[in-house]
């Protein structure tokens, strides 16, 4: 008798969606920092304002030029003129019409021409802006990016705790059912199992908002970070002098840069108020045309009168209540400013630049003691558990070793990412991150 063929047992629905999501996560593409940044550069909305309002300044800087260029106009009229008069006895009107083409050139205004200087200083400054705002970018797309890869870290380093202490829970129930062990040891294993439970809540919800945050700033749904490198060798600091990356900075970091844009903006406002006291020349030009057409009521006559001019015109300054003299004082001491904000802006950023250089030296010293310290934690789960098993070791030791080895693989990790952020927030502060920086980084990413 042939037996009936047993039917393949369905599988439980949670597998069956876990087998679904595999097959499909393939289709999601993992994207490099250097592909999120150029998407968060054409998307956020913060940089794209500084963008706009670099074009804007561009705009503004060309308007300095109109002082010194000439300038043209075209004017026209028409009017009908009445005339009453008694002796002798006059009752007339008549149309007039009239069109004047004026133009002026400057020959000579200081202030104009210190303010056409002052365009040019302006486009400095306007750059200098740019730049800066270019650099918060990088460094704001890298920090959400790595926020996320040390999210999905954390979270997998939880998820691998909760199973390593769900054996100790299993292991500790087995010993008590047989008698070698005491209920303390499975109530132990139970309370850390319950706390690595909550820490996975909140592991899991903080991936979730990292990834919200990057998508909202590269302009992406679902972006997906390639991961580091396993293992991976953490580029040098180069050059490994801090007294170059400062000196860097002085030629380099946009806000020195704007300072001193604006110190040289306010020693031309002062050449502007100073022209307060000096003569303008100008050479003028006119042509005017007036007609009269003919009255048919009256005497039947028309005219036409043409009239040009061609001129120089002087205009000498002789007193303007005391309005020069304290306009001078007020640039001067606007100018005074500027400069101690210039030399505020060098401390500033020399100070930061000397933070970062040593921030970055002291990150690269915790990685090479976290990746000691997770041989050695591992060494001791090993001990412990062998400990345990022979009975000179209790459920607590385990436990705890368990613990100490995952929190160092997360602090580890996180020190990883801070070392690579920290070599381009090194950059941005003395002045001389690029994209191109990028690529060092785009290179210790998974293919």
């Amino acid at each position: 008798m042939t037996m009936p063929k047993k039917l393949p047992t369905p599988l439980p629905l949670s597998m069956a969606i876990a087998s679904v999501l595999m097959a499909v996560a393939p289709l999601a593409r993992a994207q490099s920092l250097v592909e999120l940044y150029e998407s968060a550069r054409a998307f956020d909305a913060t940089y794209q304002s500084a963008k706009l309002q670099y074009d804007a300044n561009l705009a503004r800087a060309d308007q300095a030029r109109a002082g010194i260029l000439p300038s043209a106009g075209l004017s026209a009229g028409a009017s009908r003129i009445g005339v009453d008069n008694t002796n002798p006895a006059i009752n007339s009107s008549f149309n007039t019409q009239n069109a004047t083409l004026t133009a002026s050139q400057p020959l000579y205004r200081p202030a104009n021409w210190a303010t056409y200087e002052q365009g040019f200083k302006q486009v400095d400054l306007a750059k200098a802006q740019l730049e800066a705002a270019e650099q918060d970018l990088i460094v704001r797309t890298s920090q959400a990016y790595f926020d996320v890869l040390a999210a999905q870290d954390t979270l997998t380093f939880v998820s691998a705790q909760k199973e390593a202490v769900a054996e100790q829970l299993a292991s500790a129930k087995r010993n008590f059912e047989v008698g070698t062990a005491t209920i303390t040891d499975t109530r132990e294993a139970q309370a850390r199992y319950d706390l690595v439970i909550a820490q996975e809540i909140a592991a899991e919800n903080d991936l979730r908002v990292k990834k919200i945050a990057l998508d909202q700033l590269v302009g992406k749904t679902e972006s997906q970070p390639k991961a580091l490198l396993a293992p991976v060798n953490l580029p040098p600091v180069v050059p490994a002098d801090v007294n170059t990356w400062v000196q860097q900075s002085e030629a380099m970091h946009p806000s020195i840069r704007q300072a001193r844009s604006n110190v040289e903006i306010a020693e031309l406002e002062v050449k502007k108020a100073e022209a307060g006291y000096k003569p303008t020349l100008d050479a003028t030009a006119s042509y005017n045309v007036t007609r009269n057409p003919t009255n048919t009521a009256q005497n039947g006559i028309s005219s036409r009168a043409n009239t040009s001019n061609v001129g120089l015109l002087l205009n000498v300054p002789l007193f303007a209540g005391f309005s020069v003299q304290n306009r001078i004082r007020e640039t001067l001491s606007l100018k005074d400013k500027a400069q101690t904000d210039l030399e505020g802006a060098r401390r500033s950023v020399a100070q930061g630049t000397r933070t970062a250089y040593f921030g970055v030296l002291s990150g690269q010293g915790q990685v090479k003691a976290l990746e000691a310290a997770e041989l050695s934690s591992q060494s001791a789960l090993d001990a412990n558990k062998l400990g345990y098993q022979v009975g000179v070791r209790i459920n607590i030791d385990v436990l705890n070793s368990q613990s100490q080895l995952y929190q160092t693989k997360r602090d580890l990790a996180q020190a990883r990412y801070n070392v690579l952020l920290g070599d381009l927030r090194l950059r941005q502060a003395n002045g001389t991150l690029t994209p191109d920086n990028l690529q060092p980084i785009n290179a210790l990413l998974a293919p």
